[in-house]
């Protein structure tokens, strides 16, 4: 009796997690096929009007080009330096290492408005004109501990005498590299590049400091909200965008499993 209903009581805290994470996200996907402008219930209708007038929204489809293209140079940046690091990391023993992971974790821990706000008084102080590069070195410096963290995992998953096996056949550092320990991390390469794109994607605190005349979807969205009449159109789109990155990170996990 204890035991139901100890699961029980689990089952219903979990559905309450599920909720409140998913609701939501549900909500925006009803309220985007509402006839109104207003999302208040009852609902006036099914139409896709907004998703018609969301393909002639020039300015709306600019930010999310832009976002998609800055997610997909940063997510490659990003992923290749996280790669590096987490290579020197679990396969050579170096003086600082503990400092140089201590270093390479902090934008984890440092709230996102606080590096925005120094990456900006930084680049104020070296003129540098707020931009969409701007805007992807932040997205960099965010997204590289969590690839590191990724790729590491991985790399502490198959044992090292792999390549030192490869080496001893008469591989070079670069082949064994290439041929084997790449190879064997790329689904967590792969995992790691979407979930930094898909993190790149939606980022707003970072972008909003960093951004110039250029403005990523996130942005151009936070300006939509003073106008009630864009209202169903940015509701639409956020539906669109956000259950794109829920197939995303899924598909990123499934792949992280296979490993």
């Amino acid at each position: 009796m204890t035991r139901r209903s100890k699961l029980s009581g689990g089952t219903l805290y979990f559905i309450a997690v599920v909720a409140f994470l998913y609701l939501p996200i549900l909500m925006l996907v009803i309220f985007s096929f509402n006839d109104s402008v207003m999302l208040i219930f009852p609902l006036k209708g099914f139409t896709l009007k907004w998703y018609q007038a969301l393909l002639g929204a020039t300015e709306l489809l600019r930010a999310v080009r832009n976002s998609f293209f800055l997610g997909i140079a940063a997510s490659a940046v990003a992923t290749t330096l996280g790669t590096m690091a987490a290579l020197g990391l679990m396969r050579f023993r170096f003086p600082g290492r503990g400092l140089f992971l201590a270093v390479a974790a902090m934008p984890m821990v440092i709230p996102y408005v606080v590096l925005g706000v120094a990456l900006l008084i930084l680049f104020s102080s070296l003129d540098i004109p707020r931009s969409l590069v701007t805007v992807g070195v932040g997205h960099v410096i965010v997204n590289i501990p969590y690839v590191m963290l990724i790729v590491a995992a991985r790399l502490a998953g198959f044992p090292a005498s792999l390549e030192e096996a490869s080496q001893d056949l008469g591989a070079t550092y670069w082949q064994t590299l290439f041929k084997v320990t790449l190879p064997i991390c790329a689904p967590a390469i792969l995992a790691a590049f979407l979930s930094s794109f898909t993190t790149s994607f939606d980022e707003f605190a970072v972008s909003f400091f960093l951004s110039g005349s250029e403005a990523t979807l996130p942005i151009y969205l936070y300006s939509q909200l003073r106008f009630p009449l864009r209202l169903p159109i940015v509701v639409t789109l956020a539906a669109v965008v956000m259950v794109a990155s829920i197939v995303l990170l899924s598909f990123s996990e499934w792949l992280r499993r296979r490993e």
